[in-house]
């Protein structure tokens, strides 16, 4: 997710020398939850700085690629098993999952309920691609267990989809909505991504409203983030042409809000719209700051309280396996959970449960938000879901309820908020 990956780099750069007090005893418990990546694309799109690895059209050195690597995606998941619980979630992302065999994809699947167990009505999502599968390939990947799919759009203009530098064509996204469409599959996602160098108010309005008459269950409708190693991030500069200007992205952020609520979408975190009942279940996890298993090169781990990213490319990732796969990161403070529970929850439109912080620490929460609470920008409502009228009060001690951010507004200023909130805290 590429603007839950922006943020949550910028955790390592918090000084953690806070007073304990801060927090009470809050502890994540065992796993549920499972993100395998499969790293291989035909192509590096001009904004990705995930760990891939791209494969071109080169056949039989590619089939070798992929090969090589499913077996060492099954020895990492070998080498860590646990059947303490099963899993509720499983998230095939990349990459390019689509890029595998129904059977390569079925292989992992059993690896997993072997050493894991994966339990009954978990969520198996896959991300896809337009122009990587056809009907039979999807019917497979339906018989390996998949429940949820995610189609990698990311837009409905042509020539964005060129300035991207996507592999994909218009008429690729259509064929593979039509085979969706043919085969009913209730439950799959759109992705979008706005912000795009040339697009204009008017292009993002036009995939808005041909992503609400394909009418998926689920969108994710991202941000275009710069990062410095990419192609975008080396060719442009924030907020200067040929980007949007940063008040032009804001109203494409609250295009995005107002169209998609309109049409019956639940804004229910920052990035992420969905008809009722369809939250992703996994990202959850994520944004509710619990634990979860990481396989595949780069893929980043949390559990006991520790997190940890493997080795990103392929060559370091198999030596790793090859010397154990052995995992010493540090245990992570109680006040650097804090510090991601309200990053992370503040994500969310539900926000985060006040009565999980003790006093001192919504002591020192309310002192800073309060001024943004005053714009409009943050938000307390009682456990019935009631705005609370807070405008004299000092403190948000021995409340029940919870404390969010205000949508759209609160979401656009969300860094500046959070920035704050480091800032007091530290």
């Amino acid at each position: 997710m590429l603007e839950y990956l922006a943020m949550t780099k910028n955790i390592s750069l918090i000084n953690s020398h806070f007073s304990t007090n801060l927090v009470d005893d809050l502890v994540p418990g065992i796993p549920q939850a499972a993100y395998i990546h499969i790293p291989f694309c035909r192509r590096r799109c001009y904004y990705c700085d995930f760990p891939i690895s791209v494969v071109g059209d080169r056949g039989k050195s590619a089939a070798k690629m992929i090969k090589d690597y499913l077996a060492a995606l099954i020895k990492d998941i070998e080498l860590n098993s646990s059947t303490q619980q099963p899993l509720n979630t499983v998230f095939f992302g990349g990459g390019t999952p689509s890029l595998l065999s129904p059977q390569q994809l079925g292989q992992i699947i059993r690896a997993i309920a072997l050493h894991f167990g994966i339990a009954n009505q978990a969520e198996i999502s896959m991300e896809i691609d337009p122009g990587t599968f056809d009907r039979d390939r999807l019917v497979g990947y339906l018989d390996a267990g998949v429940n949820r799919f995610s189609l990698g759009v990311q837009t409905f203009d042509q020539s964005l989809l060129q300035v991207c530098g996507r592999s994909h064509t218009l008429a690729d996204v259509m064929q593979a909505v039509n085979i969706i469409k043919q085969l009913e599959i209730d439950n799959f996602s759109l992705d979008l991504i706005s912000g795009l160098p040339h697009q204009t108010l008017k292009q993002c309005q036009e995939s808005l409203a041909q992503a609400i008459e394909i009418a998926p269950k689920h969108l994710s409708c991202y941000d275009l983030v710069l990062e410095p190693v990419t192609a975008f991030g080396k060719q442009y500069q924030p907020g200067k042409a040929p980007l949007p200007n940063d008040d032009d992205t804001a109203q494409m952020y609250r295009l995005t809000q107002k169209t998609l609520t309109a049409a019956g979408y639940e804004h229910y975190e920052v990035s992420n719209y969905a008809r009722s009942g369809y939250q992703c279940r996994h990202n959850r996890v994520y944004w509710e700051n619990q634990p979860y298993y990481g396989f595949g090169m780069g893929a980043a781990s949390y559990v006991a309280q520790k997190r940890f990213t493997r080795p990103r490319t392929r060559r370091e990732y198999y030596a790793w396996l090859e010397a154990g796969a052995i995992i010493e990161p540090p245990e992570m403070s109680a006040t650097d959970y804090l510090l991601e529970t309200l990053m992370l929850g503040l994500r969310l439109a539900s926000g985060i449960d006040l009565t999980q912080f003790n006093q001192h620490t919504l002591k020192v929460i309310w002192s800073c938000l309060k001024p943004y609470y005053h714009r409009g920008w943050v938000e307390v409502v009682d456990p019935d879901g009631n705005l609370l009228d807070l405008k004299h009060r000092d403190s948000i001690s021995n409340l029940s309820g919870r404390l969010r951010l205000s949508d759209p507004e609160g979401f656009l200023f969300s860094n500046t908020i959070l920035s704050s909130l480091f800032e007091k805290l530290e």
